[in-house]
């Protein structure tokens, strides 16, 4: 396939472009095989100044037109929440760029998509992908036990298509053993380490479900793993994202739980935490919500409730808590899964290290999760950041669980504003670089796919780029000091609060908060006063891909 077979029209003049918030800007619109261009020079075309949209269309959710006369207006809703409108005069011009830009944001092929041609100067295709190995993690975990050890049976991917070549398992227990415990698991992701808790020796796991079925099958392997884990007379706590009912019925279909009498110092807490379908459509109605202008406080109030999300973040940071609870204060070792293993599981045990471990807070450390418990751990991040909120799609396997991670994430920052390293831009760049990026970081469902697509090899990573001398000052908290306690968060329903800075960032100007934060910041660091940005620049902000402006600024 040639992407010029899917462009109709390359070029429109006298395109009008409008966004809430920011004045109207004329110009020349151009569509090419990634990006969306809309260029204009207010003071003629041989002067400076040129203002321009750099619109990935990889990030284009929904494409709405409207036809009146002889022209026509299109209306993108994009995955990052922004909502652009075209006025386009003609209506085969305003016909043909809705159905390009259709045609090129529906484009599902990985080796098509924009950072398998994205070539920045400043960067090198090697840079960032291994700056956070699985060794490195290991090596920590070494100098303070000898319990574990990395084992390399899925090397080839053959024991677990969805886990990486290699694994922290325990000691004690052979590849052989290991091999035929996946069997037993649920697209064979068998229990390994996630985490290790330094304090007092304990350990999170995680895992997918055991494929018990309705005649209650054991399998000997996967019992004597859970058993070395546990000293004699030592307990521990298996906690199923799924209610026991949901549990109960996948038994019926060939899943289940781990029956007490095969793990007899395991005791299984479910904590069920929504996913899929619920939570996507949860999602959906938050957005349409806080899009909304027109409604009053009551009518406000009760469609945020029956939206639920608000729900869904406080199951998420209550799980968590009971997690890191189970490893700090009852000094017991934890096994998560719920069904697949590759959502709600990594959701709490990616939440519960940040809580309980001061080094995932910093940024470096928080990038390292990220790898380890979403990326490599088989978070398909394909399959689930395919449509955002605005998608008149028919939902398939859509699902904003990273979103909820890191809303999560932004709710510890408010409540410990001092203790994490990293601010809420950074929160922001991931997820707008989950659902459309100029990065490989997040392409594909999971490592054996990444290596099928030779992403590491042909792509740019996004940590290459965040950790840039210039770009890393960014995403730095002015306010971080370093804080080597468990931050244990408030769950109560009023410690909960809406993300404004996600859900209302295209809908109402951030630039005052800007500014007060650029203030902090310079007090923080002793500086100059900043120069007070103009409507110009900020707009152009605003429109702009990020990793556009940076290419394009040379």
């Amino acid at each position: 396939m040639e992407f010029s077979e899917l462009i109709k029209t390359a070029t429109v003049e006298s395109v009008l472009l409008s966004c809430v918030g920011l004045p109207a800007v004329k110009g020349t619109l151009c569509i090419t095989s990634h990006h969306l261009l809309l260029s204009s020079c207010p003071g003629g075309d041989s002067q400076p100044g040129t203002l321009e949209l750099w619109l990935l269309i990889r990030n284009v959710d929904a494409v709405e037109k409207r036809i009146a006369g002889s022209s026509g207006t299109i209306t993108l809703r994009c995955k990052d929440l922004k909502v652009l409108q075209l006025e386009i005069p003609g209506m085969e011009e305003c016909l043909n760029i809705a159905s390009s830009i259709e045609a090129l944001s529906s484009v599902d092929s990985v080796m098509m998509m924009y950072p398998f041609f994205y070539r920045p100067q400043s960067l090198k295709l090697e840079e960032g992908w291994h700056l956070f190995p699985l060794e490195q993690y290991f090596q920590r975990i070494a100098s303070q036990t000898s319990q574990w050890r990395l084992s390399d049976v899925n090397r080839d991917f053959t024991t677990c298509p969805t886990y990486p070549p290699t694994v922290i398992v325990p000691a004690a227990v052979d590849d052989d053993t290991l091999q035929k415990a996946a069997r037993f698991r649920q697209g064979g992701r068998f229990p390994v380490l996630s985490y290790y808790h330094c304090k007092n020796g304990t350990a999170m796991l995680r895992s997918s479900q055991p494929l018990t079925g309705p005649n209650r099958k054991r399998c000997r392997e996967d019992e004597m793993l859970l058993g070395t884990i546990l000293d004699e007379g030592e307990r521990g706590f298996i906690i199923d994202t799924r209610s026991a009912q949901a549990a109960k019925q996948a038994r019926m279909m060939g899943g289940g739980t781990e029956p007490k009498s095969s793990y007899p110092q395991w005791r299984r807490l479910h904590r069920p935490l929504e996913r899929g379908r619920p939570l996507q459509e949860s999602f959906i109605k938050l957005v349409e919500a806080c899009n909304d202008t027109s409604i009053n406080m009551d009518r406000w109030l009760s469609r945020l409730e029956s939206c639920r999300w608000l729900s869904h973040v406080k199951a998420a940071l209550s799980t968590a808590c009971l997690a890191a609870q189970c490893l700090d204060r009852e000094e017991a070792s934890v096994l998560v899964h719920g069904a697949e293993g590759t959502d709600t599981t990594l959701l709490v045990t990616a939440l519960a290290q940040v809580i309980l471990d001061p080094s995932c807070r910093t940024l470096a450390g928080f990038q390292g999760l990220l790898e380890r418990e979403w990326i490599e751990a088989g978070h398909p991040f394909h399959l689930r950041c395919a449509r955002s909120a605005y998608s008149h799609a028919r939902l398939k396997q859509e699902a904003p669980l990273f979103l909820l991670f890191l809303d999560c994430v932004w709710q510890l920052s408010r409540q410990f504003p001092f203790s994490l390293e990293f601010s809420e831009h950074l929160l922001l760049t991931l997820f707008d670089n989950a659902y459309a990026s100029a990065y490989g970081t997040f392409l594909c469902n999971n490592e054996k796919e990444r290596c099928l697509c030779k992403v590491r090899e042909s792509t740019h990573a996004l940590w290459a780029w965040l950790n840039q001398p210039g770009e890393k000052k960014k995403y730095l908290n002015p306010l971080y000091s370093h804080n080597a306690l468990v931050i244990w968060p408030s769950v109560e329903p009023q410690s909960i609060q809406l993300w404004q800075g996600l859900f209302f960032r295209w809908i109402r100007s951030s630039q005052y908060l800007d500014e007060a934060w650029a203030e902090v910041q310079r007090l923080a660091e002793g500086g100059d006063p900043p120069v007070k940005e103009s409507v110009e620049s900020r707009l152009s902000r605003s429109l702009s891909d990020p990793a556009a402006q940076t290419e394009n600024g040379r």
